[in-house]
C-alpha cells in the first residue's frame, strides 16, 4: 500500500478522474520506461516527479510498462534509445527543469514532454510551452484525457507525414536560422456567404503548404464561425483567442506552440474561437500584430476572412499582400462583388493585389465568365468549375488538392497557389500570354 502524503499544493485528489482509474500502482516505481504497445511508433513512456506517490498514480493512470524517475536528470541518462513521451509531474515546474525541457526540444527531437499540474494559470501555460513542453493538463485529470495527450504527442515523435521542405520552428535558434524576407500575407474574402471562401482559404493555403520552402500558416478570420479546423479535419488544443490573451507577452517561439499541424501537409493552423461570443474580445490591431508574428517566421500567412466588412475584416486587407477575392458565378454574388471592390478602391487597395476567383465557373450556370469580367472590370486570376468533390471533400474534412487532385477543381487552387511562390507569377502570366496568343 502507497503511504499516504501530505502536499502542500498537489494531491491525488486534485487527479481524481471521475472514476476512470483505480488504485495507484507501487511496481512500476523503479522500472526502466518501456514500450507501450499502445503509444504510436512504440514510443516509450516515463513519469517524473520528486514524490513516488505522485509518479506511482500517474504511472497507473498510462497502463503497463510506464517506467519512472524522480528527477528528469536521471531520466536523461536513458534517452538514445527511441522516442519517449515523459510526463512531467507538479514537482518539474521549476526554472531549473524548465530550462533542461528547452535543452531537449533543441538536443532531443525524439523527446516529448506534458506537464501535469494541480493549478494551472497563464504565467505556467506560458513559461511551459516557451520551454517546449507539448501540452499542460490540470486537475482535474481525466484519464481518457491524459492518455489521448500522451498518444497524440507520441504520434508527433514518430515520424507524422509531414512536408519535408515545411515546418514551423522549434526553438529561437530555429528561428533564426529561418530569418529573411517576411512572409506574404494573402487575405481570401468574399461579399456574400455560401461563395466557396473557406474552402478556397483551405484548398490554397495546403497547396502552398507542399510546395513552400518556408512554413505556411493558415489563420481562421471568421471569429464567430469559422470553419478551417472542420475542412481539415483538425482537433486543435488552441485558437486565435489564446494567442490574442497573450499578445503583451507572446513571441515566435511560444505562438509556434498554439498552431495545429495539418499532418497530411505539414500546414500550420490557428483555429477560430470556439464560442462565437470571443470573437468580441479581438479588434483589428490585435490581428494585425499577431500576423505580424507569425509571418516573421512563415512564408506565406494565408486568413479566412468572414463575407462582412468590420474593424478587423478591413484591418486585415489593408494589411495583407495580397486579397483573393472568391465569387459564386450567378447575379446576387457579382452584384455584391461589385460593391466590394467599389469600397475596396475607397480604401485605397490597389487593384494589382486583387486576385478574383469565380467559382462554379463552367456553362452549367449560363453565365458567360468573359461577360463577368468585363462587368467587373477584372480578369479572373481562377475558374473553379463545378463538381461533386467539391461537398465530399468539405465532408469528409478532405482538401480536394488532397482527395481528388486530378480534378479540375484541384487543379484551379494548384494553379492560383503557383501565382503566390517566388518567381512563379512571372511564369504563370507568360504562360497565359501564350495561351491567349495561340487562340
Amino acid at each position: 500500500m502507497v503511504e499516504e502524503h501530505d502536499f502542500s499544493t498537489f494531491t491525488l485528489d486534485d487527479f481524481g478522474d471521475g472514476g476512470h482509474g483505480s488504485e495507484p500502482a507501487t511496481a512500476t516505481a523503479d522500472a526502466p520506461p518501456a514500450v507501450d504497445p499502445r503509444m504510436p511508433g512504440g514510443a516509450a513512456i516515463a513519469v517524473v516527479d520528486a514524490d513516488q506517490a505522485v509518479r506511482d498514480y500517474l504511472a497507473q493512470q498510462l497502463g503497463e510498462g510506464v517506467g519512472a524517475e524522480p528527477s528528469l536528470v536521471e531520466l536523461e541518462q536513458r534517452f538514445g534509445m527511441g522516442p519517449i513521451v515523459v510526463v512531467l509531474g507538479p514537482s518539474c515546474a521549476t526554472p531549473t527543469d524548465f530550462a533542461m525541457i528547452e535543452r531537449w526540444s533543441r538536443t532531443n527531437p525524439e523527446v516529448g514532454s506534458v506537464l501535469v499540474t494541480s493549478e494551472l494559470t497563464t504565467e505556467l501555460l506560458q513559461t511551459a510551452l516557451r520551454a517546449g513542453v507539448k501540452d499542460v493538463l490540470s486537475a482535474p485529470i481525466d484519464q481518457m484525457q491524459l492518455v489521448d495527450t500522451v498518444g497524440r504527442v507520441a504520434d508527433g515523435l514518430s515520424g507524422v507525414p509531414i512536408a519535408p521542405t515545411t515546418g514551423a520552428p522549434t526553438s529561437l535558434d530555429d528561428l533564426e536560422a529561418m530569418e529573411g524576407e517576411p512572409g506574404k500575407v494573402i487575405t481570401v474574402f468574399s461579399t456574400k456567404g455560401g461563395s466557396g471562401k473557406s474552402v478556397t482559404a483551405t484548398n490554397l493555403a495546403c497547396a502552398l503548404a507542399r510546395r513552400s520552402t518556408r512554413p505556411v500558416v493558415l489563420i481562421d478570420g471568421h471569429l464567430q464561425f469559422g470553419d478551417v479546423a472542420v475542412m481539415l479535419q483538425l482537433a486543435p488544443q488552441h485558437t486565435v483567442v489564446d494567442a490574442v490573451s497573450q499578445m503583451d507577452k507572446i513571441d515566435a517561439v511560444l505562438l509556434k506552440d498554439l498552431l495545429t499541424v495539418h499532418s497530411d501537409t505539414g500546414l500550420l493552423v490557428l483555429p477560430a474561437p470556439l464560442e462565437p461570443t470571443f470573437a468580441d474580445q479581438i479588434g483589428g490591431d490585435q490581428m494585425r500584430a499577431l500576423v505580424e508574428i507569425i509571418r516573421s517566421f512563415a512564408g506565406h500567412v494565408i486568413i479566412d476572412l468572414p463575407a462582412i466588412f468590420n474593424d478587423v475584416v478591413l484591418s486585415l486587407i489593408e494589411g495583407s499582400d495580397e486579397v483573393v477575392l472568391v465569387a459564386g458565378l450567378d447575379i446576387p454574388n457579382i452584384k455584391n462583388v461589385k460593391i466590394g471592390l467599389s469600397t475596396l478602391a475607397l480604401l485605397n487597395v490597389p487593384k494589382e493585389k486583387l486576385h478574383l476567383v469565380l467559382n462554379r465557373a463552367d456553362s452549367r450556370v449560363k453565365l458567360d465568365v468573359g461577360e463577368v469580367e468585363k462587368t467587373l472590370q477584372i480578369r479572373a486570376a481562377a475558374h473553379v468549375p463545378s463538381d461533386v468533390v467539391v461537398p465530399i471533400s468539405v465532408n469528409r474534412g478532405e482538401p480536394v488538392v488532397l482527395s481528388a487532385a486530378k480534378s479540375g477543381v484541384a487543379q484551379a487552387f494548384e494553379q492560383l497557389a503557383l501565382r503566390f511562390l517566388d518567381g512563379a507569377a512571372e511564369v504563370q502570366e507568360k504562360s497565359s500570354s501564350r495561351r491567349r496568343f495561340f487562340g
